[in-house]
């Protein structure tokens, strides 16, 4: 095939007639591995794209949008984060972020497939060089299944997933919360992926009738990333203790050097939500 005509299609929602195409300039690899198939291409647009399952997980050329977003909001929130738990986020880019953090002293990884980690080493080494640091350990095991032993073990916790289907769906349920409840200290902070306002409001509904119920502050916001769908990415704020905006440390943002996206305005305004939004997580 003529390298011209090479494309990659998500199929969004096919049935209702959203997909995405990107042009490629070729295939770098393509895996299928214990729990997924996992794949990189070199596109035309984007610089090199990763895909698990046939979903863009990240690309070259917005994946800070995302990365910035989930790691420098809860650390630029509690008041001293040392330990640090990844669920998920075996591209290493949201590690990459919470080390730009002096506070932080170590950083849990744990990353149910080790191929993922491998291919984002090999493909990403800006992203998933970040495992290289002395700070980090990575455990590649169920994250349900190792949130369960953990006891006021962390200061934050970071649920960097794919979307609720195959391994990662009970990573959206109440006893996944729960188990992160347990596992946090007594002043911890939550974040997890939390889909798109858009086009996922049952499973936002679902999540924050019972995050409400075990965290004493819930909130969400959200970030804009082009090539994922609507073009934006949302998050679950959980915490014990400190609120994203009553406790927000502005001149810690003012610090954080090289960010591409998130600064002290940008963090305010991802919680102002339209008014459809709003009753998607008040609801209930």
């Amino acid at each position: 095939m003529n390298h011209k005509d090479l494309w990659i299609e998500e199929k969004y929602e096919i049935e209702k007639g959203r997909t995405l195409k990107i042009k490629i300039k070729k295939y770098l690899e393509k895996v299928k591995s214990e729990f997924q198939e996992i794949e990189v291409v070199d596109s035309e647009a984007f610089g090199k794209v990763l895909l698990i399952d046939g979903v863009i997980m990240l690309t070259e050329a917005d994946e800070f949008c995302y990365h910035e977003m989930i790691a420098h909001v809860p650390l630029c929130v509690h008041s001293k984060a040392q330990k640090v738990l990844v669920i998920g986020g075996g591209d290493g880019g949201t590690v990459r972020e919470i080390l730009k953090h002096d506070s932080v002293r170590e950083v849990e990884v744990c990353e149910i497939d080790r191929k993922v980690i491998e291919i984002c080493k090999k493909y990403f080494p800006k992203l998933a060089g970040s495992f290289n640091n002395s700070k980090v350990k990575i455990h590649c095991e169920d994250g349900n299944k190792f949130i369960k032993a953990q006891k006021n073990e962390y200061d934050l916790i970071i649920v960097d997933s794919s979307d609720p289907v195959g391994s990662a769906e009970v990573l959206f349920k109440r006893e996944f919360y729960e188990a992160m409840y347990r596992a946090l200290k007594d002043d911890g902070i939550v974040v997890t992926q939390a889909e798109s306002f858009f086009y996922h409001q049952k499973i936002i509904k679902s999540l924050f009738s019972f995050i409400k119920k075990i965290y004493p502050i819930s909130e969400y916001y959200y970030t804009l990333v082009p090539t994922y769908p609507s073009g934006m990415i949302g998050f679950a704020f959980c915490s014990k203790k400190y609120h994203p905006l009553n406790d927000f440390d502005e001149q810690r943002a003012l610090k954080l050097q090289n960010l591409k996206y998130y600064n002290k305005d940008i963090h305010r305004a991802a919680f102002d939500l339209p008014n459809f939004a709003q009753n998607y997580k008040n609801s209930n």
